[in-house]
């Protein structure tokens, strides 16, 4: 799912970043680490038991509240800067391109179509550490404490 989520950034980021200051190049290259920097963040909250801000992104809660949302634009405002935007360009930029590219990252998960079945917020809340656990514990049987005697015994 991530790399879809990332594929769909890149394209967003692309589209509304087409008419800034820096030439195609560079934004493409900027475009690419943000959406990378954009599926970081989401993997670290995820990774770090933080799925309500993940889930609030995607829902619609308010962004500009959102931690998530918070560092994905500075990230973006930082890409940019690199790039050769000024500091000031590069937040205007980001306050003005982060907004769209939730929006379009949104309409993934809230999609019944058939192709975008795969943008599952509940999939995304199965992947917090202990929801991975419990998965494996699905696959393999038996709880936390066998499935640690079972890979003991491996070595």
């Amino acid at each position: 799912m991530f790399e879809s989520l990332k594929r769909i950034a890149i394209q967003k980021l692309v589209e509304k970043m087409a008419s800034n200051k820096l030439g195609g190049a560079e934004t493409n290259a900027a475009a690419e680490e943000g959406a990378g920097a954009m599926m970081e963040s989401i993997k670290s909250k995820i990774a770090g038991g933080n799925i309500s801000d993940v889930m609030e992104m995607f829902k619609g809660g308010n962004l500009e509240n959102n931690s998530l949302f918070g560092e994905a634009k500075d990230k973006l405002a930082g890409i940019l800067e690199s790039k050769g935007m000024s500091s000031e360009e590069a937040q205007v930029e980001a306050q003005r391109t982060a907004p769209d590219l939730v929006a379009g990252l949104k309409e993934k998960f809230e999609s019944k179509e058939e192709a975008d079945k795969e943008f599952d917020l509940e999939s995304l809340a199965g992947m917090i550490p202990g929801g991975l656990l419990n998965k494996a514990q699905d696959l393999l049987g038996g709880n936390a404490g066998d499935l640690l005697n079972k890979a003991k015994s491996l070595f």
